[in-house]
């Protein structure tokens, strides 16, 4: 038999479906947990149950549910469980048929592939949180139009801030799938990494919450010539660019409200096991300022025929000429700002 460690489980896997690549985002998973201080919580899709298992033994989270369709997983979570002195209950059931019979404080999508299936479900039985993993950013981000346009109901661009959108197309499909049963979501941490999406939210009850949420959903007038781009609360028909005066693409639906809450992303650093990677990501997510979509500093550089300067630089103009700016985690050369595209320019020309 041969035994894993990840964090304070040892466990193993016999076949059953375990990615050592999604590390980090279990390690800020239970730093989450920790930070929100969860009693109850189910891992909809747990293959191996490492994931719950850790917040079980990790976060002490109280009340965990483990379910895999499987019952070759189920068996394997048992042992798992057991061999780490835990009590988490064990269910064999489609997540979908779980979900819709059960409510938990906080529910984990966890799929491979896209959690669309599974949303409507998990909004119905989160009663405070719902946390959503996204593998396929293909789709998400416009790689693949039709499959993104048919598992998540917004059509998706190919631009330099790809990442972001697909996180706020995913965050738009969860803030819809919430209201038709009367709930809000609020994005608490919000992150794309390596080769997935990964949402925490926070879910508030009520029709009014709902209202005020779906608000904030919108749309994107992207010009694929000078890459530049305009917000929009109201669709509208393919216009012409502001800055080029070049032909704008529209995006969306999507998500244009906040997706980082500082307050938690804080508590959850503070509650941050020894992960170097996790902590700059976290500290990264908590500086952003809370504007939607970015710039990319070298794409604008090529775009004038200049040779890159320092990125910082280029924010520190934008923020001395009163412009919330900032770095941003979605790309290592993105640039987070309320300026517009000429105002960028300008400050990357003196950068």
């Amino acid at each position: 038999m041969h035994l894993l460690t990840e964090g304070a489980i040892t466990f193993e896997v016999d076949g059953s479906f375990y990615n050592p690549r999604m590390r980090l985002n279990r390690d800020i998973g239970v730093a989450m947990a920790r930070a929100l201080r969860l009693v109850q919580y189910v891992d909809a899709l747990s293959a191996s149950g490492i994931r719950g298992l850790r917040a079980a033994k990790e976060a002490n989270v109280q009340e965990v549910t483990l379910n895999d369709v499987s019952p070759r997983a189920c068996e394997l979570i048992r042992r798992n469980s057991a061999r780490n002195g835990l009590a988490c209950e064990v269910t064999c059931s489609n997540a979908n048929v779980l979900l819709h019979e059960r409510h938990f404080q906080a529910v984990d999508l966890d799929p491979f592939g896209s959690p669309s299936p599974y949303l409507s479900s998990a909004s119905r039985s989160a009663r405070s949180y719902l946390f959503v993993t996204a593998t396929d950013t293909a789709p998400l981000c416009g790689a693949h139009l039709c499959s993104g346009v048919r598992k998540y109901m917004a059509r998706p661009l190919r631009t330099d801030y790809h990442r972001e959108m697909g996180a706020r197309i995913l965050l738009g499909l969860a803030a819809r799938e919430l209201a038709r049963l009367d709930k809000a979501m609020q994005p608490m941490l919000t992150h794309v990494t390596d080769h997935y999406v990964r949402t925490y939210l926070r879910v508030v009850e009520g029709a009014k919450a709902a209202d005020k949420c779906l608000e904030k959903l919108g749309y994107v007038e992207h010009c694929q010539g000078c890459g530049s781009f305009v917000l929009l609360f109201e669709p509208r028909p393919e216009g012409t660019c502001c800055h080029c005066h070049g032909k704008t693409t529209l995006a969306g639906p999507l998500w244009l409200g906040k997706i980082q809450e500082a307050d938690v992303i804080c508590r959850a650093l503070e509650n941050l096991d020894s992960s170097a990677r996790a902590r700059r990501l976290l500290e990264m997510c908590a500086a952003e300022v809370d504007v939607p979509m970015y710039y990319d500093h070298h794409s604008i550089c090529e775009r004038l025929n200049i040779t890159p300067g320092r990125i910082d630089d280029v924010v520190e103009a934008l923020c001395k000429s009163g412009y919330k700016s900032s770095r941003t985690h979605f790309c290592g050369l993105g640039i987070k700002t309320s300026a517009p595209l000429k105002v960028v320019e300008d400050a990357t020309r003196g950068a």
